[in-house]
């Protein structure tokens, strides 16, 4: 690629000097008389860098400098002037100038801190693309799905998002929490800072106090120097707290003291300090429940659920089973080196009728399985994992009215019934997991029965 250098001087033979050294380095050269003209060549055409004398007949280079920088922030400016004056090298740079050289006792300057000044640009480019990349990953245009469910979550996240008020997300395991977190952020005034993550439920309350809060050196053992607390990484960012509800209470009074006072003290230290963050929180439980019921403190939950973001399950957006499906055959296919797989009605047809544990999570690890196991062109039903293909079966099996298993199926109904349908909670009810609460439902055929 060949990188595009501008000229604006009005002395012209210099200007055609510089011009045929800067061509004969293989770059491509325009020219400008003054800054009027100058300024049309860089609306015109994508300029790199910019080699610009500081005075001339309609202004000075020195406070053009702003404009270029402001309208066009990633084109790098080299002033040149005929004589060295210090408060204008100075102003220069703080203007945002690249460097600052005289004109001919710096003449052997120029052609390095060209390729200098163009070196950073292909960087400042390719960061630039990868911000892009990052963004439109965690955009809600990204975000797929047509159902009614999903577009009115979608509607909730993007009017909060450029708020600054701490959210909510609620929904089982895999429905995409983090996603939507990510996507918050992106939308929001905080775009360009910290987004930290921290799974509550992943460490012990020991280590999540010192994720969190960080600790000074000697706080404990092991603790062999000053660590960063995610409290701290976040400031001016975001803070996403996945799994809050699994955060030890006593964890929880110095959180809601944070949230109240934006001030921290780090593990072993006395002194308090301070940060500015967005808090989202995620859970798959009832947080509601929790605090009647003394698990989960009442006032941090009052706190959390300013602004509560429930996501819908899997199997409460059936119609965007199809186009996740293919979503993710086409990307597991590109990741295998495969041609893009078809999918049989009978392979669509079985993941409609699941009832999806796992949800979104589940389903594209089902995908990516299907894929690696295909051998044809077309996605059948004879790839998917025993429990999808036998479905049907395990539904309909008639059951004695005295069996261990019609006894199960009764005593769930009537938890169900207590919980008036909560199934988190009639799965903690039961002692059992959530995803082995939903695999007996289907088992028994009263997932979708009234309850």
């Amino acid at each position: 690629m060949t990188h595009k250098i501008l000229i604006i001087d009005d002395e012209e033979k210099l200007r055609s000097l510089l011009a045929r050294i800067i061509k004969s380095e293989g770059f491509e050269v325009f020219e400008a008389k003054d800054l009027k003209s100058g300024f049309k060549k860089l609306e015109q055409t994508d300029i790199d860098v910019v080699l610009c004398d500081v005075k001339l007949p309609d202004g000075n280079g020195v406070d053009f400098l702003q404009n270029i920088k402001g309208s066009f922030p990633l084109t790098e400016v080299i002033l040149l002037t005929a004589f060295g004056n210090i408060p204008d090298g100075v102003q220069a740079m703080k203007n945002g100038a690249f460097d600052y050289i005289v004109k001919g006792d710096d003449n052997d300057k120029i052609i390095p801190l060209l390729y200098k000044a163009v070196e950073k640009v292909h960087l400042q480019k390719k960061v630039q693309q990868l911000e892009k990349r990052i963004n439109d990953k965690y955009s809600f245009s990204t975000i797929i799905g047509k159902s009614k469910g999903i577009e009115q979550v979608i509607d909730l996240a993007q009017k909060v998002a450029k708020t600054d008020s701490t959210v909510l997300l609620t929904g089982e395991t895999g429905t995409g929490k983090e996603v939507f977190a990510q996507a918050i952020h992106e939308n929001s005034n905080r775009v360009g800072k910290s987004f930290v993550a921290l799974n509550c439920s992943t460490f012990t309350k020991e280590i999540l106090e010192s994720e969190l809060f960080g600790h000074k050196q000697g706080a404990f053992t092991g603790a062999v120097k000053d660590k960063k607390g995610f409290i701290e990484e976040a400031n001016g960012g975001t803070l996403f707290l996945d799994e809050i509800g699994e955060m030890p209470i006593d964890l929880q009074a110095k959180l809601l003291r944070v949230l109240e006072t934006s001030e921290y003290i780090p593990v072993g230290d006395t002194t308090p300090k301070k940060s500015n963050f967005r808090l989202i929180a995620a859970t798959n439980r009832d947080l509601k429940t929790e605090s009647d019921e003394h698990r989960f403190r009442s006032d941090l939950y009052f706190r959390l659920n300013i602004f509560e973001i429930k996501l819908p399950s899997l199997r409460e957006r059936i119609k965007d089973i199809a186009v996740l499906t293919h979503h993710f055959v086409k990307q597991f296919s590109e990741k295998t080196n495969k041609k893009t797989l078809h999918i049989s009605d009978d392979f669509l047809q079985k993941l409609e009728n699941y009832s999806w544990p796992g949800n979104i999570r589940e389903l594209k690890n089902i995908i990516e399985r299907s894929v690696i196991l295909s051998s044809g062109d077309i996605l059948t039903s004879d790839v998917l994992p025993y429990e999808l293909q036998n479905q049907a079966e395990k539904s309909t099996k008639s059951m004695s009215a005295f069996s261990m298993q019609s006894v199960e199926k009764l005593h769930i109904q009537k938890v169900l019934n207590y919980t008036k349908g909560n199934k988190a909670e009639t799965a903690r009810l039961l002692e059992i997991g959530i995803a082995t609460l939903y695999r007996k439902l289907e088992e028994y055929g009263i997932e979708n029965s009234k309850i």
